[in-house]
């Protein structure tokens, strides 16, 4: 059986009596070699990596993005072409990139074998963009758990791989506590204005329990940076949550620097001198 909300091969579904050859030339869009997607369908990183998958015959290793988003990264960049290791004859076409690698750790998800998380944040840490390589570390390192130190391990038997010096540097400021791309920039602003590193998720509890989790702040003096995303203003639900939470935080003590995006993309100077000041009413010499 064909599954139309997914990649599919041109030949299982000619086989399985799913399309005729009419139809899979004009009412589908060819991603690759043999290799279909039902119009409309959102070529999103995970279908990419299907498709690659697909391409290269159900074999070879998906990596960098490609197995970022089978491990379950979120905000990875569609139009990025799929990566996937197969050594061999098969090079790389438009779309998917593909690396002759013999030796590389591996495991299984989903039924895809995937470099593992470990080195997979290797790889993505090892970009040309700094603030771009933190951005998805960070979001791997949220979906999967990963640790710094399990990529540092990877790193350690990789001496002669490419961009070391500036992977170090995407370690030294990757935070798996990052929600989304604006909550590490938000982070990589302010560490860079010489402010203190903020702690990131952070629990808020009372006399009776749990009250709130904060994407980032300074527990020792009890300041916050929130950042609110369009979900936080047309969710009725998130909008009624927020209202309450943000009322009873001061109540408890702590101070809350509310981010959105023309705070943070448009005038981030006023966003860090806003933290600044706040963590100099705490006491803090910044």
């Amino acid at each position: 059986m064909v599954d139309f909300d997914e990649p599919f091969t041109g030949t299982a579904a000619l086989a399985a009596g799913a399309v005729t050859r009419y139809q899979l030339a004009h009412h589908f869009v060819k991603l690759h070699r043999n290799v279909y997607i039902a119009p409309g369908l959102e070529a999103t990183a995970l279908r990419r990596a299907h498709a690659a998958w697909l391409w290269a015959g159900s074999s070879g290793v998906l990596a960098g993005t490609s197995a970022a988003a089978v491990h379950g990264a979120k905000w990875l960049d569609p139009k990025l072409p799929a990566e996937i290791i197969r050594p061999g004859k098969l090079r790389s076409t438009p779309g998917i990139v593909v690396h002759n690698i013999s030796e590389v750790e591996t495991c299984v998800v989903a039924g895809f074998t995937v470099t593992t998380p470990a080195r997979t944040g290797f790889d993505l840490a090892r970009g040309d963009n700094l603030d771009r390589c933190v951005e998805r570390v960070d979001s791997l390192c949220n979906a999967t758990g990963l640790k710094i130190g399990e990529i540092e391990s990877v790193a350690a038997q990789c001496k002669g791989a490419r961009n070391l010096v500036s992977m170090r540097k995407v370690l030294e400021l990757a935070d798996g506590g990052a929600a989304s791309p604006p909550e590490t920039h938000t982070r990589l602003l302010l560490i860079r204005a010489g402010l203190p590193r903020p702690e990131t998720q952070i629990e808020i509890l009372d006399e009776v329990g749990f009250v709130a989790r904060a994407d980032m702040g300074w527990k020792r003096w009890k300041v916050l940076g929130e950042y609110d995303g369009a979900h936080h203003w047309t969710d009725r639900k998130q909008r009624t949550l927020d209202i309450d939470r943000y009322a009873l935080l001061p109540e408890l003590g702590w101070t809350v620097i509310r981010v959105g995006a023309d705070l943070l993309y448009s005038r981030p100077d006023v966003l860090v001198e806003r933290v600044r000041r706040a963590l100099r009413r705490a006491g803090v010499s910044v």
